[in-house]
Protein backbone atom coordinates (compact mmCIF):
# COMPACT_ATOMS: atom_id res chain seq x y z
CA UNK A 1 0.00 0.00 0.00
CA UNK A 2 2.61 2.83 0.80
CA UNK A 3 4.30 1.69 -2.72
CA UNK A 4 1.29 2.64 -4.02
CA UNK A 5 0.87 5.97 -2.71
CA UNK A 6 4.75 6.87 -3.06
CA UNK A 7 3.97 5.87 -7.08
CA UNK A 8 0.83 7.86 -7.06
CA UNK A 9 2.45 11.28 -5.58
CA UNK A 10 4.59 11.42 -8.44
CA UNK A 11 5.09 13.85 -12.00
CA UNK A 12 5.28 10.13 -13.56
CA UNK A 13 1.72 9.66 -12.18
CA UNK A 14 0.42 13.04 -13.37
CA UNK A 15 1.82 12.35 -16.31
CA UNK A 16 0.67 8.96 -17.23
CA UNK A 17 -2.76 10.55 -16.14
CA UNK A 18 -2.91 12.92 -18.83
CA UNK A 19 -1.79 10.41 -21.38
CA UNK A 20 -4.91 8.10 -20.69
CA UNK A 21 -6.85 10.90 -19.97
CA UNK A 22 -7.28 11.79 -23.96
CA UNK A 23 -9.24 9.24 -25.17
CA UNK A 24 -12.08 9.32 -22.46
CA UNK A 25 -12.09 13.14 -23.14
CA UNK A 26 -12.55 13.12 -26.63
CA UNK A 27 -14.98 10.64 -26.05
CA UNK A 28 -16.89 12.20 -23.29
CA UNK A 29 -16.78 15.50 -25.74
CA UNK A 30 -18.15 13.62 -28.40
CA UNK A 31 -20.85 12.36 -26.21
CA UNK A 32 -21.92 15.69 -24.90
CA UNK A 33 -22.36 17.20 -28.56
CA UNK A 34 -24.76 14.22 -29.26
CA UNK A 35 -26.50 14.53 -25.74
CA UNK A 36 -27.36 18.11 -25.88
CA UNK A 37 -28.83 17.68 -29.56
CA UNK A 38 -30.84 15.04 -27.84
CA UNK A 39 -29.01 12.09 -28.70
CA UNK A 40 -27.70 9.54 -26.43
CA UNK A 41 -24.58 8.15 -28.56
CA UNK A 42 -23.90 5.00 -26.48
CA UNK A 43 -22.38 3.65 -29.86
CA UNK A 44 -19.00 5.80 -29.41
CA UNK A 45 -17.27 2.98 -28.18
CA UNK A 46 -17.60 1.24 -31.45
CA UNK A 47 -16.86 4.30 -33.42
CA UNK A 48 -13.82 4.35 -31.66
CA UNK A 49 -12.87 0.89 -32.00
CA UNK A 50 -13.23 1.10 -36.14
CA UNK A 51 -11.22 4.34 -36.14
CA UNK A 52 -8.34 2.53 -34.09
CA UNK A 53 -8.26 -0.01 -36.72
CA UNK A 54 -8.43 2.02 -39.93
CA UNK A 55 -6.07 4.84 -38.73
CA UNK A 56 -3.56 2.10 -38.72
CA UNK A 57 -4.35 0.54 -41.79
CA UNK A 58 -4.53 3.81 -43.26
CA UNK A 59 -0.74 4.57 -42.13
CA UNK A 60 0.38 1.29 -42.78
CA UNK A 61 -0.57 1.12 -46.68
CA UNK A 62 0.01 4.78 -47.29
CA UNK A 63 3.00 4.91 -44.70
CA UNK A 64 1.50 8.42 -43.79
CA UNK A 65 0.68 9.21 -40.09
CA UNK A 66 -1.31 12.28 -41.06
CA UNK A 67 -3.62 9.68 -44.31
CA UNK A 68 -4.12 7.07 -40.96
CA UNK A 69 -5.32 9.70 -38.89
CA UNK A 70 -7.96 11.09 -41.71
CA UNK A 71 -8.99 7.40 -42.21
CA UNK A 72 -9.26 6.58 -38.50
CA UNK A 73 -11.51 10.05 -38.34
CA UNK A 74 -13.48 8.64 -41.91
CA UNK A 75 -14.41 5.31 -40.02
CA UNK A 76 -16.16 6.81 -37.33
CA UNK A 77 -17.79 9.67 -39.01
CA UNK A 78 -18.88 6.76 -41.28
CA UNK A 79 -20.02 4.56 -38.53
CA UNK A 80 -21.81 7.28 -36.80
CA UNK A 81 -23.65 8.02 -40.13
CA UNK A 82 -24.48 4.23 -40.19
CA UNK A 83 -25.76 4.99 -36.29
CA UNK A 84 -27.67 8.20 -37.99
CA UNK A 85 -29.55 6.53 -40.69
CA UNK A 86 -31.17 3.98 -38.66
CA UNK A 87 -31.79 6.09 -35.65
CA UNK A 88 -33.12 9.44 -37.80
CA UNK A 89 -34.08 8.01 -40.87
CA UNK A 90 -35.57 4.07 -39.56
CA UNK A 91 -36.37 5.57 -36.28
CA UNK A 92 -34.81 2.49 -34.26
CA UNK A 93 -33.87 2.95 -30.79
CA UNK A 94 -31.12 5.00 -30.04
CA UNK A 95 -30.06 3.01 -27.30
CA UNK A 96 -30.53 -0.34 -29.01
CA UNK A 97 -28.52 0.77 -32.12
CA UNK A 98 -25.93 2.42 -29.96
CA UNK A 99 -25.15 -0.92 -27.98
CA UNK A 100 -25.63 -2.90 -31.80
CA UNK A 101 -23.24 -0.75 -33.38
CA UNK A 102 -20.60 -1.34 -30.46
CA UNK A 103 -21.17 -5.46 -30.60
CA UNK A 104 -20.86 -4.81 -34.15
CA UNK A 105 -17.12 -3.34 -33.54
CA UNK A 106 -15.80 -5.63 -31.35
CA UNK A 107 -16.25 -8.64 -33.80
CA UNK A 108 -16.14 -6.69 -36.82
CA UNK A 109 -12.75 -5.33 -36.50
CA UNK A 110 -10.96 -8.61 -35.61
CA UNK A 111 -12.89 -10.05 -38.53
CA UNK A 112 -11.57 -6.73 -41.07
CA UNK A 113 -8.25 -7.10 -39.77
CA UNK A 114 -8.00 -11.05 -40.10
CA UNK A 115 -9.10 -10.72 -44.00
CA UNK A 116 -6.74 -8.05 -44.67
CA UNK A 117 -3.44 -9.39 -42.45
CA UNK A 118 -3.95 -12.57 -41.64
CA UNK A 119 -3.18 -11.70 -37.71
CA UNK A 120 -6.32 -11.97 -35.71
CA UNK A 121 -6.06 -10.20 -32.24
CA UNK A 122 -3.29 -7.65 -33.21
CA UNK A 123 -1.63 -6.03 -36.15
CA UNK A 124 1.93 -7.13 -35.76
CA UNK A 125 2.33 -8.04 -39.22
CA UNK A 126 1.01 -4.21 -40.63
CA UNK A 127 4.35 -1.54 -40.35
CA UNK A 128 1.98 1.68 -38.84
CA UNK A 129 3.52 4.86 -38.02
CA UNK A 130 2.69 6.72 -34.60
CA UNK A 131 1.34 10.51 -34.65
CA UNK A 132 4.29 12.60 -33.49
CA UNK A 133 4.92 14.04 -30.25
CA UNK A 134 5.37 17.80 -29.28
CA UNK A 135 8.49 19.23 -27.51
CA UNK A 136 7.05 22.55 -26.75
CA UNK A 137 10.31 24.90 -26.45
CA UNK A 138 11.45 27.05 -23.83
CA UNK A 139 8.71 25.23 -21.60
CA UNK A 140 10.54 21.51 -22.30
CA UNK A 141 13.35 23.37 -19.65
CA UNK A 142 11.51 24.24 -16.98
CA UNK A 143 11.45 21.74 -14.03
CA UNK A 144 8.73 19.67 -13.59
CA UNK A 145 6.46 22.22 -15.66
CA UNK A 146 8.43 21.05 -18.71
CA UNK A 147 7.67 17.59 -17.72
CA UNK A 148 3.91 18.00 -17.17
CA UNK A 149 3.40 19.85 -20.10
CA UNK A 150 5.93 19.25 -23.26
CA UNK A 151 6.56 15.60 -24.74
CA UNK A 152 3.04 14.53 -25.44
CA UNK A 153 1.38 13.20 -28.67
CA UNK A 154 0.08 15.99 -30.56
CA UNK A 155 -3.89 14.65 -30.11
CA UNK A 156 -3.34 15.13 -26.12
CA UNK A 157 -2.93 19.15 -27.15
CA UNK A 158 -5.73 18.60 -30.11
CA UNK A 159 -7.73 17.03 -26.96
CA UNK A 160 -7.67 20.25 -24.84
CA UNK A 161 -8.25 22.75 -28.30
CA UNK A 162 -11.44 20.65 -28.24
CA UNK A 163 -12.71 21.70 -24.92
CA UNK A 164 -12.23 25.53 -25.77
CA UNK A 165 -13.79 24.72 -29.43
CA UNK A 166 -16.65 22.34 -27.45
CA UNK A 167 -17.47 25.66 -25.11
CA UNK A 168 -17.38 28.12 -28.47
CA UNK A 169 -19.44 26.00 -30.34
CA UNK A 170 -22.20 25.35 -27.79
CA UNK A 171 -22.46 29.01 -26.60
CA UNK A 172 -20.95 31.46 -28.94
CA UNK A 173 -21.67 29.98 -32.45
CA UNK A 174 -25.23 29.51 -34.25
CA UNK A 175 -24.88 26.00 -34.92
CA UNK A 176 -24.31 25.77 -31.26
CA UNK A 177 -27.58 27.31 -30.32
CA UNK A 178 -29.53 25.18 -32.98
CA UNK A 179 -27.84 22.25 -31.58
CA UNK A 180 -29.13 22.98 -28.13
CA UNK A 181 -32.79 24.13 -29.14
CA UNK A 182 -32.89 20.75 -30.93
CA UNK A 183 -32.11 18.60 -27.37
CA UNK A 184 -34.50 20.98 -25.75
CA UNK A 185 -37.31 20.96 -27.75
CA UNK A 186 -37.36 19.58 -31.41
CA UNK A 187 -41.01 20.66 -32.01
CA UNK A 188 -40.43 24.19 -31.28
CA UNK A 189 -37.31 24.08 -33.14
CA UNK A 190 -38.93 22.72 -35.92
CA UNK A 191 -41.72 25.05 -35.71
CA UNK A 192 -39.44 27.71 -36.53
CA UNK A 193 -37.42 26.49 -39.93
CA UNK A 194 -34.77 24.62 -37.90
CA UNK A 195 -34.47 21.44 -39.91
CA UNK A 196 -34.34 18.92 -36.78
CA UNK A 197 -32.68 15.68 -38.48
CA UNK A 198 -29.74 18.02 -40.54
CA UNK A 199 -29.34 19.53 -37.27
CA UNK A 200 -28.67 15.88 -35.38
CA UNK A 201 -26.90 14.18 -38.07
CA UNK A 202 -24.11 17.26 -37.57
CA UNK A 203 -23.59 16.33 -33.91
CA UNK A 204 -23.43 13.23 -35.04
CA UNK A 205 -20.83 14.21 -37.24
CA UNK A 206 -19.09 16.17 -35.00
CA UNK A 207 -19.15 13.09 -32.40
CA UNK A 208 -18.10 10.87 -34.96
CA UNK A 209 -14.85 12.96 -35.50
CA UNK A 210 -14.10 13.75 -32.01
CA UNK A 211 -14.29 9.67 -31.70
CA UNK A 212 -11.78 9.37 -34.38
CA UNK A 213 -9.31 11.30 -32.92
CA UNK A 214 -9.85 8.86 -29.82
CA UNK A 215 -9.26 5.77 -31.73
CA UNK A 216 -6.59 7.05 -33.63
CA UNK A 217 -4.81 7.93 -30.15
CA UNK A 218 -5.11 4.29 -29.33
CA UNK A 219 -3.87 3.00 -31.96
CA UNK A 220 -1.47 5.83 -33.61
CA UNK A 221 -0.36 7.56 -30.09
CA UNK A 222 -0.94 5.67 -26.38
CA UNK A 223 0.07 2.18 -28.58
CA UNK A 224 1.29 1.93 -31.89
CA UNK A 225 -0.69 -1.40 -33.23
CA UNK A 226 -4.32 -2.05 -33.10
CA UNK A 227 -5.17 -4.83 -30.91
CA UNK A 228 -8.82 -6.36 -30.40
CA UNK A 229 -11.15 -4.20 -27.88
CA UNK A 230 -8.30 -2.17 -27.28
CA UNK A 231 -11.25 0.63 -26.53
CA UNK A 232 -11.54 -1.38 -23.14
CA UNK A 233 -14.76 0.65 -22.14
CA UNK A 234 -13.23 4.06 -22.62
CA UNK A 235 -16.40 5.13 -24.84
CA UNK A 236 -19.06 4.44 -21.65
CA UNK A 237 -16.60 6.18 -19.47
CA UNK A 238 -17.00 8.72 -21.40
CA UNK A 239 -20.60 8.80 -21.16
CA UNK A 240 -20.34 8.66 -17.59
CA UNK A 241 -17.56 12.05 -17.69
CA UNK A 242 -19.96 14.07 -19.25
CA UNK A 243 -22.54 13.43 -17.32
CA UNK A 244 -20.65 13.71 -14.13
CA UNK A 245 -19.16 17.03 -15.48
CA UNK A 246 -22.47 18.22 -15.77
CA UNK A 247 -22.55 18.44 -19.77
CA UNK A 248 -20.53 21.30 -20.11
CA UNK A 249 -17.03 20.67 -21.80
CA UNK A 250 -15.08 22.58 -18.12
CA UNK A 251 -17.11 20.01 -15.94
CA UNK A 252 -16.84 17.16 -18.81
CA UNK A 253 -12.71 17.78 -19.17
CA UNK A 254 -12.37 17.51 -15.26
CA UNK A 255 -14.91 14.47 -14.68
CA UNK A 256 -12.78 12.60 -17.60
CA UNK A 257 -9.10 13.41 -15.76
CA UNK A 258 -10.60 12.02 -12.81
CA UNK A 259 -11.60 9.03 -14.49
CA UNK A 260 -8.17 8.73 -16.00
CA UNK A 261 -6.13 9.22 -12.52
CA UNK A 262 -8.60 6.04 -11.66
CA UNK A 263 -7.35 3.81 -15.11
CA UNK A 264 -3.38 5.14 -14.31
CA UNK A 265 -3.94 3.70 -10.98
CA UNK A 266 -5.03 0.71 -12.38
CA UNK A 267 -1.66 0.75 -14.14
CA UNK A 268 0.04 1.12 -10.87
CA UNK A 269 -1.19 -1.96 -9.30
CA UNK A 270 -0.73 -4.00 -11.87
CA UNK A 271 2.98 -3.15 -11.12
CA UNK A 272 2.74 -3.95 -7.12
CA UNK A 273 1.48 -7.69 -8.81
CA UNK A 274 -2.30 -7.03 -7.28
CA UNK A 275 -4.80 -9.43 -8.65
CA UNK A 276 -5.78 -9.04 -12.58
CA UNK A 277 -9.28 -8.92 -11.93
CA UNK A 278 -8.84 -6.29 -9.20
CA UNK A 279 -7.09 -4.02 -11.96
CA UNK A 280 -9.40 -4.10 -14.40
CA UNK A 281 -12.60 -3.26 -12.13
CA UNK A 282 -10.92 -0.43 -10.46
CA UNK A 283 -11.37 2.04 -13.26
CA UNK A 284 -15.27 1.17 -13.68
CA UNK A 285 -15.97 0.80 -9.87
CA UNK A 286 -15.23 4.67 -9.93
CA UNK A 287 -17.14 5.59 -12.95
CA UNK A 288 -19.85 3.71 -11.08
CA UNK A 289 -19.42 5.34 -8.10
CA UNK A 290 -19.32 9.59 -10.01
CA UNK A 291 -22.76 8.07 -11.94
CA UNK A 292 -24.05 7.72 -8.15
CA UNK A 293 -22.47 10.81 -6.81
CA UNK A 294 -24.22 12.66 -10.13
CA UNK A 295 -27.66 10.88 -9.39
CA UNK A 296 -27.77 12.16 -5.63
CA UNK A 297 -27.02 15.30 -6.88
CA UNK A 298 -29.50 15.64 -9.21
CA UNK A 299 -32.14 14.18 -7.39
CA UNK A 300 -31.70 16.77 -4.69
CA UNK A 301 -31.55 19.27 -6.93
CA UNK A 302 -35.18 18.23 -8.43
CA UNK A 303 -36.54 18.13 -4.98
CA UNK A 304 -35.34 21.67 -4.43
CA UNK A 305 -36.93 22.62 -7.36
CA UNK A 306 -40.35 21.29 -6.82
CA UNK A 307 -40.44 22.23 -3.12
CA UNK A 308 -39.44 25.77 -4.32
CA UNK A 309 -41.97 25.58 -7.12
CA UNK A 310 -45.01 24.42 -4.56
CA UNK A 311 -44.33 27.05 -2.33
CA UNK A 312 -44.72 29.58 -5.09
CA UNK A 313 -47.97 28.18 -6.18
CA UNK A 314 -49.09 28.05 -2.87
CA UNK A 315 -47.99 31.96 -2.41
CA UNK A 316 -50.02 32.49 -5.46
CA UNK A 317 -52.92 30.77 -4.02
CA UNK A 318 -52.90 32.40 -0.61
CA UNK A 319 -52.64 36.08 -2.53
CA UNK A 320 -55.99 34.92 -4.65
Amino acid sequence: MEAAIRTVFTMDFLVSSIRVTTPILLCALGVLVTNKAGIMNIGIEGMMLFAALFGVIGSAFTQSALVGLLCAIAASVLAGWIFAFFTLRLRSDILLTGLALSILAQGGTIFILYVITGDKSMSASLNSLQLPFITIPLIKDIPILGALLSGHNIIVYLSLICVVAMHMLMNKMPLGLRIRCVGENPATAGSVGIDVNMIKLKAITISGVLAGLAGAYLSMGYLPWFTGGMTAGRGFMGIAAQNLGNVVPLGTLIASFIFGMAEALANVFVLLHVPHEFVRMTPFVITIAGLIVVSIHRTRKERKRKLSLGKRQAADGNAE
